[in-house]
Parts: C-alpha cells; structure tokens; sequence
C-alpha cells in the first residue's frame, strides 16, 4: 500500500491545498465534489498539480507537514517542477 502527500490548486498559481491519503483517488473524487473539505469547496480548489508517494503513513504524513509550513514561492516551484505546465494529474487516473 501506498500513501500519497498531493497538492490541489484552483488554477495556475491559484489556491493551494496540501494534503495526505491512502486513496489518492477516492480523495481527489471527494474533493471535486465539494464532500469533505469546507476550504477546497469555498475556493474551488480542485485541480490535482502534484502528488508524492510514500512507503508509510509517518513518512507521507511528515512530508504533508512539512510541506505545509514552506512559504507560498517553494510550493509553487515543487509543482513547476513536477508539472510544469499545470496538468491536471486527476485525468491520468481515471
């Protein structure tokens, strides 16, 4: 089993949202259709820019952390680049 820490964005150098799951695309389902996350749904943050695999739920957790507390610049420069062009990753899973 793998973990996932993903990045969400309402657009190109949009709203970010990081966060960590078990089920990368059961949780990007959920927050396309607004169900968990009152912050994603309020800015329409829906668009899946980066995604990271971990062995462990420690590991995946930690690096969402640390990923939280990095200034806005260093998040927008992990997703250039992983995704320079801003691909929504979401339409490769499904």
């Amino acid at each position: 089993m793998a973990f996932y820490v993903y990045i969400l964005a309402s657009g190109r150098n949009g709203t970010l949202y990081t966060g960590y799951t078990d089920d990368l695309y059961r949780r990007v389902t959920e927050h396309r259709a607004h169900m968990l996350s009152r912050f994603t749904a309020r800015y329409d943050v829906t668009k899946l820019v980066f995604q990271e695999a971990h062995e462990t739920r420690e590991a995946a957790l930690t690096r969402e952390r640390q990923i939280k507390k990095w200034r806005r610049q260093w998040k927008l420069e992990l997703i250039e680049r992983f995704n320079p062009a801003w691909r929504d990753l979401f339409t490769d899973m499904e």
